[in-house]
C-alpha cells in the first residue's frame, strides 16, 4: 500500500476493549517487511502525568506480542514536565528581531513566534543561532531549506506549542520542549509495562527518532519505514501513540 492509500484510511475509527483507535493501514518497508499501524486516541494529556499509566490505560488493551510503540515526543515532554509558559518566557531583542524572518508553515516547526525563538536561543546559545540564521538567509534564495534547524541541532525543530490559533486553548500559552534522556525513559517504560517504545518527533516532513529502549525489535531503518507517512497526524485527533504491528510474510 502506498503512503497516499494509507492516509485515505486515517479516519477508519475503531474501538476495542474500551480504547478508541484509528487504523492507519499497512506500509511496505524497503526490506520487504510490512507494518500495520494503529493510532491510539487518548484524553488531553496534562503536564506531569505518568507515561507508564498512559500505556497501561490506552496501549496494553490492544498490545500483542511482537508489537512496538511510537510515543510522540510532544506528549512525552508533557509527562516529563518539559514545558514553558508565556509568563516564564521573555523574548529578548534577538528573538523579536529574528522571528519575523523564520517563516510560517502548517507543520508547527517554524520559529516565527518570538517565544519559540527565545527558547531556541536559550537552548543553543545566541552565537549558534545567529550563525544558523545567517547561513539560512544566504542559502534560502537558492532553494536550500532546513539548515537553520540542522545547525542549531539540540532538537530545536521539536519545540512545540505557543500556537495562538490552536483549537486547544492551553497551547496558546504553553510551549513544549523535547524530553531529555529518551533512551532511559523508554527503558523504564519497557520495564514497567513490557512494551518496547521509541520516542518520535514526527511531522509531515521528518520522522526523527529521539531514542528507543535497548533491544527494540526494529532497526532504525525499519522504524523509519513504519512511520514514513507520519501516522500520528498533525491534527486534533489526540493520537500520541502509534502501535506498530509487524506482519508475518
Amino acid at each position: 500500500m502506498s503512503h497516499g492509500e494509507s492516509r485515505n484510511q486515517e479516519n477508519t475509527r475503531r474501538e476495542e476493549n474500551g480504547v478508541v483507535y484509528f487504523d492507519r493501514g499497512v506500509l511496505n518497508g524497503r526490506d520487504g517487511k510490512k507494518y500495520q499501524r494503529f493510532a491510539i486516541q487518548t484524553h488531553f494529556v496534562q503536564p506531569g502525568e505518568s507515561q507508564a499509566e498512559l500505556l497501561r490505560r490506552y496501549v496494553l488493551p490492544l498490545y500483542q506480542e511482537g508489537d512496538c510503540l511510537s510515543f510522540t515526543a510532544k506528549v512525552m515532554g508533557l509527562c516529563t514536565g518539559n514545558v514553558r509558559t508565556l509568563e516564564d518566557t521573555h523574548p529578548g531583542f534577538w528573538a523579536k528581531t529574528l522571528a519575523p524572518f523564520a517563516g510560517h508553515n502548517s507543520t508547527g516547526i517554524g520559529m516565527h513566534q518570538p517565544y519559540k525563538m527565545q527558547l531556541v536561543i536559550e537552548i543553543c546559545g545566541l552565537p549558534r543561532v545567529l550563525f544558523a540564521a545567517a547561513v539560512s538567509a544566504v542559502t534560502r534564495p537558492f532553494g536550500v531549506r532546513g539548515l537553520f534547524y540542522k545547525i542549531c541541532g539540540h532538537g530545536v525543530a521539536g519545540i512545540d506549542g505557543f500556537y495562538p490559533d490552536s483549537s486547544f486553548e492551553v497551547y496558546h500559552t504553553m510551549g513544549i520542549i523535547n524530553p531529555e534522556h529518551p533512551v532511559e525513559l523508554c527503558d523504564a517504560l519497557l520495564k514497567e509495562t513490557g512494551i518496547p517504545t521509541v520516542v518520535m518527533d514526527a511531522n509531515d516532513f521528518d520522522q526523527n527518532q529521539l531514542g528507543h529502549c535497548h533491544n527494540f525489535p526494529l532497526t532504525d531503518d525499519q522504524i523509519q519505514d513504519a512511520m514514513a507517512d507520519n501516522p500520528s497526524g498533525q491534527g486534533d485527533e489526540l493520537t500520541p501513540f502509534i502501535l506498530i504491528r509487524p506482519l508475518k510474510a
